[in-house]
């Protein structure tokens, strides 16, 4: 366990290799699984605002499914996520042209029209956060899913916070980032 600020922060997060392999995947972090995905306090206003701006990118059941249940919801934990479609894929996803289920949000901001990239979670997966009331655990998360972007991570030797460097920069500040390079697990 490695202690920074007020965060533990997971040994894995140094010692296991990650570099995503959305070829392979084809996006599946996004349109499988039982939740959205987490949603910080702040971007629900952030979603409301760009919402307008990120609708050309979304597919017809992604707009019948918000218009059904809003932009996001309250999970059983109480916590704010992103809305799904037919309770499967987040409603934020769009399929590009070679299959890959890809962020509509992310897109918008890559086309320059929004300032917003994603969802921290999002951003940061496969690392998620769980806040407890003296501390935040930052935890991998292991997914099947993800089994070739393990793979792949060993083969060029990529930790999972080297692979995550500009979102763990952008969410916990470049000390953070600094302190797990020089971890020695």
């Amino acid at each position: 366990m490695i202690v920074f600020e007020d965060y533990i922060i997971s040994d894995d997060i140094v010692t296991e290799k990650f570099c995503c392999d959305v070829q392979k995947c084809k996006g599946g972090c996004c349109i499988h699984g039982d939740n959205g995905a987490p949603l910080l306090e702040e971007e629900l206003s952030l979603l409301d605002d760009i919402f307008e701006d990120i609708l050309p990118y979304l597919d017809d059941d992604s707009i019948k499914a918000i218009e059904k249940q809003g932009k996001y919801n309250v999970d059983i934990h109480g916590e704010y996520v992103t809305a799904l479609v037919d309770g499967k894929q987040c409603v934020y996803v769009y399929t590009d042209d070679d299959g890959i289920a890809r962020c509509a949000i992310e897109k918008a901001f890559l086309d320059g029209i929004i300032d917003f990239r994603k969802p921290v979670s999002c951003y940061l997966y496969p690392i998620r956060l769980s806040k407890y009331r003296d501390y935040t655990a930052v935890n991998y998360h292991r997914w099947d899913i993800c089994k070739d972007a393990c793979i792949q991570g060993e083969k060029l030797n990529i930790p999972v916070f080297e692979f995550l460097k500009e979102p763990i920069i952008q969410r916990f500040g470049k000390d953070m980032y600094e302190v797990l390079s020089k971890v020695k697990i």
